[in-house]
């Protein structure tokens, strides 16, 4: 994989097949696995398996290393961050093929993820000059101050879909704070989601120790949540993995920051236009293969525009190229796996069974899904109510605002939320009635920026904890209560 002609290779030295602990890539005491491109089936690289006992070592090694870290002058932690931004800019041609190759991204989506990795870094960068307390009025002769400290040791588990963004934005926050970071990305995505950015902080220069690399399955994720070392959990997953990471957490009465899945609703008024709402919702549904928490799941349409709309969708979807993104150009590349494509295809199947019609797609050659649009879509259909993360846009209408919103907030999932109205008012109103972390007016469901709040509400997780200032400052930092005085108070015994 060629890197860019602006600057000089990234060290690729010692990584094959290998974890990173104390600074060092070492060999996993579970050995290695290979990195298999979902377009081909080939293996491509093989990366290191960590065990619990690895995560011990790593977890002890970060807590050793975060607090000289933390004791840093505030602007050379973020002389570091602005550094990595650089790096991911300066290096995205070859960390966008492994993106494409690793992941099935297309080269839009991959470029889409070194852009924010940069910002994400550029933006962390801001945090350690922040103002870290607050002033309180004190009824003693005393200064009284909430101060807020590094959390300590963050363990940072991110998923396949979107390998690069779902961890660097734990990533770097959490480390401009002044905490040190164990991360476990998936097993497919260990190079995107993983070891490209160690391979970044080495050459922007982070300590050894601040970040370790320890990837594996559920026991890796287990022995991070219940190491005392780490004290704050940062995931991002499904909905019952994130519910069972809460349950361990809690036990160990430790932070954990969850974004979780989705089943996000767009809703076209009948004031919308239809072409511009159809663009809309073909993106939100089929961009990166629906693989995304922020995915179009649910098009509520007025009935006014909803067969116009379906036979524009379908015909959208009917024209869009799907293939090896790595080789032609598409508009849509491979599903992660087997196990994953065969849940989408469930979806589509059980969902034509209960009645409703594939009006495009709902057929699959390998790994390759077709864009599908399904009409008809009952509100307790498979693929309405649960979040298929898959290219499929399932269609139904409504007949009054009312009962748009009531379809809207039936769902148990609260993550993001798009409203096509020209009457940007109204549509604000409809939104307040629905309970989301996230809302776009006359947008599609999938947006992210570095420095805006990120994250959802129900069964979408625990809130904004991710993008931004004060939601990273929450996120990953203590709060401590200090005084002082000039003489100690006298007390009565």
């Amino acid at each position: 994989m060629a890197t860019t002609s602006a600057s000089a290779a990234l060290s690729t030295d010692g990584w094959g097949g290998r974890i990173y602990i104390d600074g060092q890539w070492v060999d996993g005491a579970a050995g290695s696995s290979p990195v298999i491109e979902p377009a081909t089936g080939e293996e491509i690289a093989r990366v290191g398996t960590a065990s619990a006992a690895d995560v011990a070592r790593a977890a002890a090694s970060a807590r050793a290393a975060q607090q000289e870290w933390a004791a840093l002058p505030h602007t050379q932690r973020a002389a570091v961050l602005r550094k990595a931004g650089d790096l991911f800019a300066e290096h995205a041609e070859e960390f966008s093929q492994w993106n494409v190759r690793e992941v099935g991204a297309v080269p839009g989506m991959a470029g889409f993820a070194l852009h924010v990795a940069s910002e994400e870094c550029w933006t962390s960068s801001a945090l350690p000059g922040l103002p870290y307390g607050e002033l309180l009025p004190s009824e003693q002769p005393r200064y009284s101050i909430a101060r807020r400290l590094p959390a300590g040791v963050v363990g940072v588990i991110s998923p396949f879909n979107v390998p690069l963004i779902l961890s660097i934005r734990s990533v770097a926050p959490a480390l401009a704070l002044g905490n040190a970071v164990l991360l476990k990305p998936d097993p497919r995505t260990v190079i995107t989601g993983g070891v490209n950015i160690v391979r970044v902080f080495e050459e922007a220069g982070l300590p050894p120790g601040l970040l370790q690399l320890v990837p594996g399955g559920a026991e890796v994720g287990q022995a991070m949540v219940e190491d005392p070392h780490v004290r704050v959990i940062s995931f991002t997953g499904s909905t019952r993995v994130g519910k069972l990471i809460g349950e361990a957490a809690g036990r160990h009465l430790k932070r954990a920051h969850l974004e979780l899945g989705g089943n996000s609703a767009l809703i076209v008024l009948d004031d919308a236009d239809v072409e511009k709402a159809v663009n809309l919702a073909a993106w939100g549904s089929f961009f990166h293969q629906g693989q995304i928490c922020m995915t179009t799941g649910r098009h509520l349409v007025h009935e006014s525009l909803y067969e116009e709309f379906v036979e524009a969708l379908a015909a959208k979807a009917n024209a869009m190229p799907v293939g090896n993104p790595h080789t032609d150009e598409v508009a849509l590349g491979p599903i992660i796996d087997e196990g994953q494509r065969d849940s989408i295809h469930s979806f589509v199947t059980r969902s034509q069974s209960h009645g409703s019609s594939a009006r495009a797609g709902g057929e699959y050659d390998g790994l390759f899904y077709r864009p599908t649009v399904l009409a008809d879509v009952a509100i307790d259909d498979p693929a309405f109510h649960e979040e298929i993360f898959g290219p499929v846009a399932p269609v139904t209408r409504f007949s009054s605002i009312d009962e748009a919103i009531s379809i809207a907030e039936s769902s148990d999932y609260g993550l993001s939320l798009g409203i096509v109205t020209p009457d940007v008012m109204k549509g604000l109103a409809i939104a307040d009635r629905i309970p989301t972390g996230i809302v776009h007016i006359n947008d599609q469901t999938v947006n992210d920026e570095a420095n805006a709040p990120f994250g959802g509400v129900k069964d979408s997780g625990t809130g904004s904890r991710f993008g931004g200032g004060a939601a990273n400052v929450e996120a990953f930092t203590e709060t401590r209560w200090v005084t002082f005085r000039a003489q100690p108070p006298v007390y009565p015994f």
